[in-house]
């Protein structure tokens, strides 16, 4: 969910939100619903960020928070059909912004349009990755999900690597090197409503409380090839996948270990942190999670079944947890507040080791400084 966008939608109608007496008048509730459908709906891919020129070794981009931030990152552009990596900042002048271009994977990169990302790594058909990924298909309850699998030699140890929400299966990536060199197999599924997948009934995110059916079938695959552990992996809404994966699935009982990367620990604070982002009171994002699991969801959020976000707060839950977690985030996340990692961290460091970053942007820890993200899940995932 992009605060910018989000912004720019609601803020003309953020005038009927200023009290309770608006809400019994309808205002407050019009407002909500459309709050609540943007977290709900599956993101349309947008290129939004300028590209000016394209050298042998360098891009010129519009400079933006995400063009002018350090570290290592990807950029799509054409929708799928091009995906470049870019390095370093070489240079800054006039609003503008040179990186070094590490490469391009597919298509042709040319100047108009693109989209930044954290993907630095992107799965077939680039050859830059330096692992052969096999292509599977999972049975899942929503139907036949595209899967990405990495077979370390020797193992049976595996991980099951869950994106966010709006991401691709290439956000993963980045740890699986790491998982290989500890022989433990991945695997790397989709779920309902990524793209190129299948669509969930209603065409809407469940925020993990469905979704983590298709990432069963991910377990069920390592399972049925022999594991005798599972690592999950979550990152954003992925840790709130995972999290409804540990209460709900039969499988649960293998995993022997969680990482969480700028984790959805909890899905109201989500909520109010965005409807701040927005000029918005908390009375719009609270309405809205009552929405989610009151009987007019399907009216205002076109959801077939109810979300109650309270089964998705596992500060409130965390005696219920019992696997060792790690939790990667950045206090300054943009997107998912850094606040419910700190306090489920705090609530059992028995369990969960939090792991900070200062400067990061989401889920871009490993982008910032990779040697420290790797040297952490290295030594977690060989305890």
């Amino acid at each position: 969910m992009s605060s910018r966008v989000l912004r720019r939608a609601i803020a003309p109608a953020a005038g009927v939100t200023t009290g309770v007496t608006a809400a019994v008048g309808g205002g407050t509730i019009g407002v909500s619903s459309y709050f609540v459908r943007q977290v709900l709906k599956p993101v349309v891919p947008v290129d939004d960020v300028p590209v000016h020129e394209v050298g042998p070794d360098h891009v010129v981009l519009t400079g933006t928070e995400e063009s002018l931030a350090p570290g290592r990152y990807g950029m799509w552009q054409n929708e799928f059909h091009t995906h470049a990596r870019l390095g370093d900042i070489l240079a800054t002048d006039g609003g503008l912004v040179t990186r070094a271009l590490d490469g391009v994977d597919f298509g042709e990169l040319v100047p108009g349009m693109a989209r930044f990302n954290s993907n630095y790594f992107c799965g077939p058909p680039a050859t830059s990755f330096p692992l052969h990924l096999d292509d599977v298909e999972l049975e899942t309850p929503a139907g036949r999900m595209p899967a990405w699998i990495d077979r370390a030699p020797g193992g049976d140890r595996w991980a099951v690597l869950v994106h966010g929400r709006g991401a691709q299966r290439s956000e993963t990536l980045r740890a699986v090197p790491i998982l290989h060199d500890l022989g433990i197999n991945s695997v790397i599924p989709s779920y309902r409503n990524d793209v190129g997948a299948p669509a969930s009934p209603d065409h809407r995110y469940h925020l993990g409380m469905t979704e983590w059916a298709d990432v069963e079938a991910a377990a069920l695959y390592a399972a049925s090839h022999g594991a005798r552990e599972i690592q999950l992996f979550g990152w954003s809404m992925g840790a709130a996948i995972v999290l409804q994966f540990l209460d709900r699935s039969w499988l649960s009982e293998m995993v022997s270990r969680v990482v969480l990367d700028s984790p959805v620990i909890s899905w109201q604070p989500v909520l109010d942190f965005h409807a701040g982002e927005n000029r918005l009171p908390k009375l719009i994002s609270r309405l809205g999670g009552r929405l989610l699991r009151g009987p007019l969801r399907s009216q205002v959020a076109g959801l077939d079944e109810p979300l109650d976000l309270r089964l998705t707060d596992w500060v409130r839950r965390a005696d219920e947890l019992s696997v060792p977690m790690l939790v990667i985030h950045s206090a300054v996340d943009e997107f998912v507040p850094y606040a419910p990692s700190a306090a489920l961290a705090a609530a059992r460091p028995d369990l969960v080791r939090l792991e900070t970053w200062d400067v990061a942007r989401h889920c871009r820890a490993w982008n910032v400084d990779p040697r420290r993200w790797e040297q952490l899940v290295a030594e977690f995932c060989s305890e």
